[in-house]
């Protein structure tokens, strides 16, 4: 455990950033993995604009780094188009 005041709040302030990171990329897959299930049925284009508003919204907070999020949004979009 740390000794210096300005360390001990760092630690604090780390540990909240990385529950609301993990919060937010377990929702990410979460949504990614629901809009990858539904490619091919009704509600694709719901969960899809999900997913890409959900990566959209975790790069512009940084939990993620935006070309993975681009990334993840090309690929997503590439399976949904290839399956129509």
């Amino acid at each position: 455990m740390a000794n210096i005041k300005s360390q001990k709040k760092r630690n604090l302030t780390n540990a909240k950033r990385a529950d609301r990171n993990k919060a937010t990329k377990s929702e990410l897959k979460t949504r990614v993995k629901n809009a990858t299930a539904s490619i091919g049925s009704d509600g694709a284009d719901a969960d899809l604009r999900l997913a890409v508003k959900r990566l959209d919204m975790a790069a512009s907070k940084g939990v993620i780094h935006p070309n993975q999020a681009a990334r993840r949004k090309s690929r997503l979009m590439k399976k949904a188009n290839a399956s129509s």
